[in-house]
């Protein structure tokens, strides 16, 4: 059967799931943090059976990453209210912070490639 997965559901409904709690993500993040550093979510990848939703982030300043992703893991319960009140997900999937690794190496390469 085409567009299922073998652990169960539809893959493209756990991957528009994923990209749903993406943006409920970004728009809670605007919404709660502060402005000691810039929060992007970059991309959100779901995981296991549309249990869980790793979101990925890039921080600037660099330096304020680690604070950046203790803030988002205290306001984890408060982001789960956020989806419920804003989506029709049920189940509910646990969210995993995550910071992006990827973006910073792209941005990194970027300028090597400027800088010969």
């Amino acid at each position: 059967m085409s567009g299922t997965d073998p652990a169960g559901g539809s893959s493209r409904h756990r991957k528009r799931a994923a990209e749903l709690v993406a943006h409920e993500a970004a728009v809670f993040i605007s919404r709660e943090a502060g402005t000691q550093s810039l929060i992007t979510v970059t991309r959100s990848e779901p995981e296991a059976r549309g249990e869980r939703v790793a979101v990925y982030v890039s921080v600037f300043p660099a330096a304020s990453a680690l604070a950046a992703l203790a803030f988002l893991e205290r306001r984890r319960e408060a982001f789960s209210d956020h989806l419920k009140e804003h989506t029709r997900l049920s189940p509910l999937p646990r969210v995993d912070f995550l910071l992006d690794t990827g973006e910073r190496n792209r941005q990194r390469l970027d300028k090597l490639s400027k800088n010969p």
